[in-house]
């Protein structure tokens, strides 16, 4: 939707929060998967037709300043009704404990999240490339008037797509929720995360986030493992390297 959109961490937060409280509440981690992205993606969706909506035209600056804005207030929004404390919630029956596949050790919540993983990486790709709402997104960013007059309501298709985008965030808090902990600032290090996978990918690329989150993901985690204090930095200078090379990013096209 060409959106810089800094409140996609939040959601995620919003999405794990949710899921603790509907499991505390009810016990259901499967409803809680079903009922935190609706929530998020009603938040998301709400704000796109009452704020964003007015900003297409003002430049990314202005949507910085607003999402950034957006996650200070959703950090104390959650610090209010759930306090300061670090939460968590135990995987559901079924996807605990491990198995052990060549000597390596594999807890069934991992796979799990990476079964979840792919499938969302497929429906976003068959969305975007094979079917029409792909079409209509990219010509509507590409040529809002044009779409327009062609009988699109281009406005409705942007409101459900901005809500999607944040069902899909909080989605991820959900499916998150059982293997790290819930916490009000939880949303920083998955934002910077996101932010050089887009940059490192290209901007508007799915092709390019998915390359480039298996880029990050193995550079942080074998970081990690190696070189514990520079794990960081060496998903920042992997990000370095490739912008040196390709300023656009892996599958960004040039504009």
């Amino acid at each position: 939707m060409d959106v810089l959109n800094l409140a996609h961490g939040s959601f995620y937060m919003l999405g794990a929060y949710a899921a603790f409280a509907v499991v505390s509440k009810t016990g259901n981690f499967w409803l809680a998967l079903l009922l935190g992205p609706l929530s998020v993606g009603l938040i998301g969706g709400l704000m796109e037709l009452l704020l964003f909506r007015r900003l297409y035209q003002r430049g990314h600056l202005a949507q910085v300043l607003l999402s950034f804005g957006f996650t200070l207030v959703f950090v104390d929004l959650v610090r209010s009704g759930f306090g300061p404390r670090t939460y968590g919630i135990a995987p559901p029956p079924g996807l605990g404990g491990a198995f052990h596949v060549a000597g390596a050790s594999f807890t069934k919540y991992d796979v799990f999240i990476l079964g979840v993983s792919v499938l969302v990486a497929l429906v976003l790709l068959v969305a975007w490339r094979l079917l029409k709402v792909g079409a209509v997104l990219r010509a509507g960013v590409s040529d809002k008037e044009m779409v327009g007059l062609l009988g699109i309501d281009l406005g409705l298709v942007f409101t459900l797509t901005f809500a999607f985008g944040a069902a899909l965030a909080g989605l991820g808090g959900v499916v998150a929720a059982p293997f790290v902990a819930i916490y009000p600032a939880m949303d920083d290090n998955v934002l910077i995360l996101a932010l050089v996978v887009v940059v490192l990918g290209g901007l508007g690329s799915i092709e390019g986030a998915l390359a480039g989150s298996l880029l990050i993901g193995l550079a942080f985690s074998f970081g990690t493992f190696y070189l514990q204090e520079f794990s960081i930095a060496i998903v920042f200078a992997l990000m370095a390297a490739v912008l040196v090379l390709r300023p656009r990013g892996l599958f960004g096209i040039r504009q």
